[in-house]
């Protein structure tokens, strides 16, 4: 099947209410492709192991929503539709357990992105709030770090804007279509964020921002970053969500400590009183990752990949180690194929070997 036609069948699942990536799987599974799975009538769903009120679900909305319209919607926009399959889906972000199936992506992601962190706290910042936050995230853009945030207001908007303005890229992560701006304010830095970026979101066109959204978006942005830096917040606020969904996905937390008298503090504080990494500085961050300034690091934006293996690898590798049997999964590619290409890349630096048949993309790492 052609890559657009199994984009449609990933699109009209995800459609479908309480279809997320674990059903998805066992649909792919039993059936052996989305297309068969598409047209199975309601006996053939009952072998899957689904429940019964999933399979309703599917026997009824699978007449009623249009995935093809859908992606001829996006299309006309400007947005790309990226399945979980592909190897421009980010590969960071299909580590964590219930990645979305299917990404709307409006800009573009770039491979540095996978330097990334994300950047949130509270809409109704303090001058302290705004002036850490928009210290930390203008040093670390210098450092090309791409920051990450929700594009809501206050610590969100000013971590987009203070990157936009340092000339660093920034992504977007919404609770909405992408064609649908909120807080409506800021449409205009989100056309600066699509130029120097992306916005990205797992909800179809046109979806307004609802309130079950904005959990589930914290789940992407989390676990499209190597981190989550929570420089402002309260007790209740969204953003130790965002934290709690780094912990889950074994991603570094980080805090920036306040007043112990600011209310606006006392998520921040309790962050750190239970583990989170105290950061004074960008430095601070830099180091518990472990990196140095990614500038002219990136050995594989100077080599461009050679042939189309070496294109398809490069989809699936990243800063965090892979195994080589995960790269074959993941690619549909040989054994073989895999090990050659990968030789092949290790002697134009490309890629880097750990040990253990595990690799990563090249990169410089300080000497622990």
């Amino acid at each position: 099947m052609n890559e657009q036609g199994n984009t449609v069948y990933y699109l009209g699942f995800s459609l479908i209410p309480g279809i997320g990536r674990v059903r998805l799987s066992m649909l792919e599974k039993y059936f052996g492709d989305l297309s068969t799975a598409w047209k199975a009538n309601e006996a053939e769903l009952s072998k899957v192991g689904l429940d019964c009120g999933t399979i309703n679900s599917i026997v009824y909305w699978r007449s009623k929503v249009e995935p093809a319209r859908e992606l001829e919607k996006a299309g006309r926009f400007g947005v790309s539709i990226v399945t979980a399959d592909s190897p421009k889906y980010p590969s960071r972000l299909k580590e964590i357990y219930d990645y979305p199936p299917v990404l709307y992506i409006k800009g573009n992601l770039l491979p540095e992105d996978q330097f990334s962190i994300a950047v949130v706290g509270t809409r109704n910042p303090t001058a302290y709030g705004k002036q850490v936050t928009e210290e930390i995230v203008t040093a670390l853009s210098r450092n090309n770090i791409t920051i990450a945030s929700g594009l809501a207001r206050g610590i969100d908007t000013i971590s987009h804007s203070s990157a936009l303005k340092a000339g660093g890229r920034t992504i977007g992560v919404l609770g909405s279509g992408v064609n649908v701006v909120y807080p409506p304010e800021n449409t205009a830095i989100a056309k600066q964020i699509i130029e120097n970026g992306a916005l990205i979101s797992e909800c179809a066109m046109d979806m307004g921002p609802r309130p079950e959204n904005f959990p589930r978006r914290n789940r992407i942005l989390s676990g499209l970053t190597l981190g989550t830096l929570v420089t402002e917040a309260g007790e209740k606020s969204g953003a130790l969500i965002t934290a709690e969904y780094a912990l889950d996905q074994n991603r570094e937390v980080f805090a920036i400590p306040g007043n112990i008298f600011s209310a606006k503090s006392s998520g921040t504080n309790r962050l750190i009183q239970q583990g989170a990494k105290l950061i004074r500085n960008e430095s601070d961050i830099l180091a518990e990752l472990n990196i140095e300034s990614i500038a002219t690091q990136l050995e594989f934006k100077e080599t461009l990949p050679e042939t189309e293996n070496e294109k398809i690898l490069i989809g699936y590798l990243g800063v965090e180690p892979i195994h080589i049997d995960e790269i074959c999964r993941a690619s549909k590619l040989s054994a073989s194929t895999v090990s050659s290409t990968l030789s092949m890349m290790e002697l134009k630096g490309t890629v880097k070997h750990l040990g253990g048949m595990n690799y990563t993309l090249s990169r410089v790492i300080k000497e622990s």
